[in-house]
């Protein structure tokens, strides 16, 4: 059953197991839900001898009920884009390329064929601007990798951005060259932009009815709020959804760093906003990512003695950036995967610590993305500075081939979810959607056994000694990102006073077999006290 638009004045929800992550009663069997927020909670027969007339009764059927699931890192536009878009996750180049052709069969000459996906990787090598010519010239062709940090173009997609052999590569970014100083189609980190500012541009109105399918598929896999990571567009976007009362889930919007002095200028502040949409933090990229070999080293990767990746960012400069950012209200995010980034962006947030002190102001809720890669004396001071680290655990399954390929012995502190919570950070899990599928359920699988959902690579799975328990992996989903938007009054429990915000699930996550919870998908999702899904 779809989004019900009008909910009764009471709601009692009985006959289940219901975790409500509050300690003082951490289990009941009934809740008591009114006007979107939950009211009481304890036992059917105390509930109902209060309950009103209008009151609609639901049997839970022995059902287990948790907090909504929130997806701490998403790219909201890109992910409504991204279902748009041929869907490049195959197994090899030319798989791909036979996409794009049949593709291409289908679309009048001289508009754009999008895809996203690719993975050179598990290709062997990346893909040349030639090899899609062969595929059309009539079309101009852009394909973004899995990573979002990488983009494989066609000679008429070059031609569009006025890419040349002359052209230079731009800050932060770079154009791969041939050794004619051609350049070969693939374009890293910044360079990426010189194409993608040249697409169809989407208005407010498109992106907002592409939102409302987005919703609909991150309710179905038991989301209920997100922290998004896209641009101005997007945030005009879920604003229109916002205005016509059709915003179903919760969001934590960041800023990009190129809008931080408007946000300055404007006066707004991170909490800006209401229950459904408010401000978060200022994004910063430090490096690159994985993927093509761009996320920032403190040795060379691999096999590649002359490559040490791209630092976007250094640690005085992102330090000018937190003073600007933190005197007008805002905290940081920034992306940080290599062990020489997360080095970079930990000695920024220590001298940005200093002089939060120094000048009286508060010790802001600063978050790290992604923390990929620690050197082994970094792994505790995320959580001594106070810092969110906010992670992906599918991306270690997703990576584990190519992090042992190009980190070799590194890898042994990477994706540390264990050792970076033992320091006391607050965790903050999420999918990098379109980057991975918004499944949370896939993330919490991978906290907890750290295998791919095949096995592999064995029963104790990769690097077994940074598992997390189930109580640890569901906190990435429910505790952490409530910490880090600064919702701790308002999200992420069932108890009253709190937003009604819940999941059911045919089975218990905290007794159902490891490898079955992959699979575990909810029956019902209610997002203020309104039903947005209910199959029972």
């Amino acid at each position: 059953m779809r989004h019900e638009r009008r909910s009764p004045a009471e709601i009692l929800l009985f006959d289940g197991r219901i975790f409500t992550w509050d300690r003082q009663a951490p289990i009941v069997s009934c809740l008591a839900i009114r006007e979107g927020q939950v009211i009481a909670g304890g036992t059917y027969e105390e509930l109902s001898t209060t309950a009103g007339p209008r009151t609609s009764h639901v049997s839970l059927g022995g059902r287990a009920v948790l907090p909504g699931l929130v997806d701490a890192h998403i790219h909201l536009e890109q992910y409504a884009r991204s279902l748009d878009r041929l869907d490049c996750e195959l197994p090899t180049l030319e798989a791909c390329l036979a996409a794009v052709l049949e593709r291409a069969q289908q679309t009048t000459p001289g508009e754009w064929i999008l895809g996203h996906g690719w993975n050179q990787n598990a290709w062997g090598r990346f893909g040349r601007a030639s090899e899609l010519d062969l595929v059309s010239r009539a079309h101009p062709i852009y394909l973004t990798a899995k990573s979002l940090h990488a983009a494989w173009a066609n000679s008429a997609a070059l031609a569009a951005a006025g890419i040349r052999r002359e052209t230079p590569d731009p800050p932060g970014g770079s154009i791969q060259r041939d050794e004619h100083g051609n350049p070969t189609g693939i374009l890293l980190e910044g360079a990426m932009q010189l194409v993608s500012s040249r697409l169809p541009i989407w208005s407010a109105e498109r992106l907002a009815d592409s939102l409302l399918a987005v919703q609909e598929r991150l309710w179905s896999y038991g989301v209920t709020a997100v922290h998004d990571f896209d641009g101005p567009r997007c945030f005009r976007a879920l604003q229109v959804l916002h205005e016509r009362h059709a915003l179903g889930l919760r969001v934590v919007k960041n800023i990009p760093l190129d809008n931080l002095q408007d946000a300055i200028d404007l006066g707004v502040r991170t909490g800006f906003g209401d229950d459904w949409l408010r401000l978060g933090w200022v994004k910063v990229f430090a490096d690159g990512a994985l993927g093509p070999r761009t996320a920032a080293m403190l040795a060379p990767y691999v096999g590649e003695p002359e490559n040490r990746g791209m630092l976007l960012v250094d640690s005085e400069e992102l330090l000018e950036i937190g003073a600007r950012s933190v005197r007008g209200g805002l905290p940081l995010s920034v992306h940080a995967i290599g062990d020489r980034a997360n080095n970079t962006v930990l000695n920024a947030f220590e001298a940005l610590r200093r002089l939060e002190t120094e000048e009286g102001l508060p010790q802001m809720r600063h978050r790290i993305e992604h923390l990929q890669l620690l050197h082994l004396e970094d792994l505790s001071r995320p959580g001594r500075l106070g810092l969110i680290a906010s992670m992906q655990p599918y991306h270690a399954t997703s990576d584990m081939d190519m992090a042992e390929r190009y980190w070799g012995e590194r890898v042994q502190t990477g994706y540390a979810w264990r050792s970076i919570g033992r320091g006391r950070a607050v965790m903050a899990f999420g999918s990098d959607a379109p980057v991975e599928l918004p499944n949370p359920f896939w993330g919490i699988h991978a906290a907890i056994t750290r295998r791919r959902h095949d096995g592999r690579p064995s029963e104790e799975g990769w690097i077994p000694g940074e598992r997390v328990d189930r109580k640890a992996a569901l906190d990435g989903y429910i505790e952490g990102p409530r910490i880090a938007a600064g919702q701790s009054d308002r999200l992420g429990r069932l108890t009253p006073g709190y937003l009604a915000d819940l999941i059911v699930l045919n089975e218990d996550p905290f007794e159902a077999p490891a490898d079955g919870l992959a699979e575990m998908r909810p029956v019902a999702v209610m997002v203020g006290g309104e039903w947005r899904l209910r199959e029972f």
